[in-house]
């Protein structure tokens, strides 16, 4: 525990002095800013000027060169992102426009949800219509394959302790198969990666956008999954109907390549979504368990509705319920 401290405290030592330089002010108490699941912290500190967020990646765990990058891709596209002031890549200490403390998840309500989502829409377009070959990691078939096997690693071994039988692994295995199958085959743009309401701001110019450094090039679903799809909020079955038709026609209109007819898109929809929401129950098991941050798992049982809703919609998704059932069936025998 004392490792750790001093650690930590040398670490902030270090970016106060980085910060006296670049501002040229005596260093003052850091202020924590909510950070997300990885290793990265944000810290506000007050200016002359204005506030100003201090993001400190330790560059042994963290590359920040993507953050700098994918920021100047985002700005370029007309998307709201925070400036950045100074950068240290080596140290990896950066300074950071603050954009403020609410975002969507705070600021959504049924009243104005429309018109945030709306706006949230019109952003992702702008960012899927700049993209462009050769500026992001394709976010190919292996990828995929990889962020499938967190969920049988950590969600399945470690957190439910089942182990998958030969016929599970064979029907799971053929499922993972036609997955990536579909989503490979959708149209591909720049994706955010997490494009959802917790890294959205409401900013009278338009939504800040956050955490933004995994973009990649991948499926044309993929965002518009994320948003409507969430971790910490859900949204009545109707009102997503609107909102991703809503989305469909407009990203049509702009050339995005969404699936030409509406159907098609909504099953494109559900199979990236499945991706998705088996990958983030992976990742909420490893968090907890590697990790040590608990909080993450209680939000576990909206994604199993999310994958069971969707097994209900789609046939072709049907094996993916009855896997479910046995393995949480099991689990459930093993604590009684």
């Amino acid at each position: 525990m004392t490792g750790i401290s001093t650690h930590t405290d040398a670490r902030q030592q270090q970016l106060q002095h980085w910060l006296h330089r670049q501002l040229g002010m005596p260093p003052e108490p850091l202020q924590p800013v909510s950070g997300d699941a990885s290793a990265r912290r944000y810290f506000r500190i007050h200016h002359p000027e204005g506030s100003r967020v201090v993001m400190d990646a330790p560059p042994g765990t963290l590359n920040s060169q993507p953050f700098v990058h994918v920021q100047q891709l985002m700005a370029s596209a007309g998307l709201r992102v925070p400036y950045i002031y100074a950068v240290d890549l080596d140290q990896g200490f950066m300074l950071l426009e603050d954009l403020g403390d609410q975002t969507y998840l705070e600021a959504l309500t049924e009243d104005n949800a429309d018109e945030l989502f709306a706006q949230a829409l019109d952003a992702l377009i702008l960012w899927q219509r700049a993209s462009r070959s050769g500026e992001l990691p394709d976010y190919d078939a292996a990828a995929l394959r990889r962020e499938l096997q967190l969920f049988t690693d950590w969600y399945l071994g470690r957190h439910l302790s089942v182990a998958i039988n030969p016929d599970e692994r064979r029907a799971f295995d053929a499922l993972v198969e036609e997955l990536i199958y579909r989503v490979s085959s959708q149209g591909r743009v720049w994706i955010h990666r997490d494009w959802m309401p917790r890294n959205l701001m409401p900013l009278p110019d338009g939504p800040g956008v956050l955490d933004f450094q995994d973009a990649a090039t991948g499926p044309v679903t993929y965002d518009v999954a994320s948003l409507f799809r969430d971790a910490f909020i859900s949204w009545p079955d109707d009102r997503v109907a609107q909102w991703l038709h809503d989305y469909w026609r407009i990203a049509g209109m702009r050339s995005v390549p969404v699936a030409p007819r509406y159907d098609s898109f909504l099953v494109d929809v559900d199979w990236m979504g499945v991706q998705r929401h088996l990958k983030v129950l992976g990742i909420f098991a490893r968090l907890r368990y590697r990790d040590g941050k608990r909080e993450y798992l209680k939000d576990a049982p909206r994604f199993l509705d999310y994958l069971y809703a969707a097994a209900d919609r789609q046939p072709g998704l049907a094996p993916l319920r009855d896997l479910l059932d046995a393995w949480h069936g099991r689990a459930s025998e093993l604590v009684r």
